[in-house]
């Protein structure tokens, strides 16, 4: 049963004492997982198959994306809580809306599995020993040591995907080099510019399923609020960090966050925390995601495009090191695979981890009888869950012949409608609740309106498909 949630208690806004590269982190882990299935996957499959045409398409997702986690940072740096929870004080209904909406978009483990390809890809090739079950658990079993060996689970999450990241940003532009094309960069750059054209055969499921995967995606650019709040970021700082069950007993975390009174020196605080977020998202979010997805699509471009190859599902990644290791020779081809199991498993990590943390918090925050146990207790308990639930799935899928490609584009498809929900809510909840002095400016206001609109119009529009296309 859904409880009321307690007023905003009275607290001053902590002063920020460090530089921002020593607080670097939580967009970082933002673009770990951005940098997965989305850009490594979807987006290098719809080059393959319709060319350069709507490279705009994920230029424009990951844009509105650093706006919307602008937002969600806002609201946690300001009170200290995750957007669930503010979402549930404009309607106690929305906490198990976004129970569904995480759940419909993350269950099935098509990440996982994809992660597990390309580990078995790279060790023994694709037809080589062990089945997908078998090597996605592997990388399940990887994850849940990195989540649960340390007392503090952001720090190793943390660790882990800024290792994975570097590993694949430097990667790719060894990749890039090597293949490099004035025309292939010439068609990827029209491709960016011409905004607005799409490919006449390509559906409005698959469009919307890759604008919401340009970028976190989905319920995912939400996780942003917990790694802040791990950081001791804002008011985050008020808020105790999620530790592991397993290494003893954790502190007792507040069902409700804070609020700050418009004094000169709290506004002032406030500011160098928005200072953060703004670099944070900037530099690692919208850049970095940037630079990567655009050296991804080129990658297809110069590589499968040539040679007609449009990759089968779970395969995209070993044709693209095939035909890298014919150009480059057998070390580029390792170095693509190496790529691709960093890009995936840092997805499958934080996943993992955003999707327990998500769980946790709002049943912790909604359900009186949940609160007799630690929030932690909730993440072990919900992360193990899911560990076994998606092992027992891809077994499930392996053996029926279910690919995991469907899979990843349906959770673009959910995470799309989520946005639909979410986006014009964030931007409703920092006018609502937020002190005058701290609530958006004018420009962030009208960004946030147009993801809304963009987000909603699509969610429109691929309704009237699937009813026409039912129909028909």
């Amino acid at each position: 049963m859904t409880i009321k949630i307690d007023q905003l208690s009275v607290a001053e806004m902590p002063k920020r004492t460090h530089s921002f590269w020593r607080m670097a982190g939580p967009g970082a882990v933002l673009v770990g997982l951005s940098i997965g299935a989305g850009e490594i996957v979807i987006w290098p499959r719809i080059m393959a198959q319709y060319g350069a045409t709507m490279a705009w398409a994920a230029m424009l997702g990951v844009f509105l994306q650093l706006w919307i986690n602008l937002e969600i940072g806002r609201w946690t740096i300001s009170t200290g809580e995750t957007p669930f929870t503010g979402f549930a004080r404009i309607w106690r209904g929305f906490a198990p809306v976004f129970l569904i909406l995480t759940m419909l978009g993350w269950l099935v483990p098509g990440w996982a599995r994809a992660s597990g390809l390309a580990l078995k890809a790279l060790m023994v090739g694709p037809g080589g020993y062990g089945s997908d079950t078998f090597w996605t658990v592997i990388t399940f079993a990887a994850a849940a040591v990195i989540l649960f060996g340390p007392k503090i689970v952001y720090q190793s999450v943390e660790r882990s995907v800024e290792f994975l990241v570097v590993i694949v940003t430097v990667g790719l532009i060894s990749l890039v080099i090597a293949v490099s094309s004035v025309a292939v960069w010439q068609d990827l750059g029209l491709g960016i510019v011409s905004i607005g054209k799409t490919h006449p055969d390509i559906s409005v499921k698959t469009l919307f399923s890759a604008l919401v995967f340009a970028g976190a995606g989905g319920t995912a650019n939400l996780f942003y609020s917990f790694y802040l709040r791990d950081k001791n970021i804002g008011m985050g700082a008020r808020i105790p960090r999620m530790t592991n069950p397993l290494r003893g007993r954790s502190e007792a975390a507040p069902s409700s966050g804070f609020r700050f009174k418009e004094t000169e020196e709290n506004i002032s605080r406030f500011s160098a925390w928005w200072s953060y977020v703004k670099k944070d998202q900037i530099i690692f979010f919208w850049f970095l995601n940037t630079f990567t997805i655009v050296l991804f699509m080129f990658g297809a471009l110069a590589v499968l495009t040539p040679r007609g190859i449009v990759p089968a599902a779970g395969t995209l990644i070993w044709d693209e090191a095939v035909v890298l290791g014919e150009v480059w020779g057998e070390s580029g081809k390792i170095i693509f695979l190496l790529v691709g199991v960093a890009t995936l498993f840092g997805t499958q990590l934080v996943l993992l981890d955003g999707v327990s943390r998500t769980f946790a918090d709002i049943i912790y925050t909604n359900v009186r009888s949940a609160q007799k146990r630690e929030v932690s207790w909730w993440y072990l308990t919900v992360c193990l869950g899911w560990i076994v639930a998606g092992c027992v799935i891809t077994y499930v899928m392996e053996n029926r012949g279910v690919t995991d490609l469907g899979f990843l584009f349906n959770a673009g498809y959910m995470g799309g409608f989520a946005m639909a929900i979410y986006v014009p809510l964030t931007l409703y909840m920092n006018y609502r609740y937020l002190p005058k002095s701290v609530r958006p400016g004018v420009f962030s206001t009208i960004m946030m309106i147009i993801a809304s609109a963009v987000y909603i119009g699509f969610a429109i529009s691929s309704i009237r498909w699937e009813i026409s296309a039912w129909i028909g």
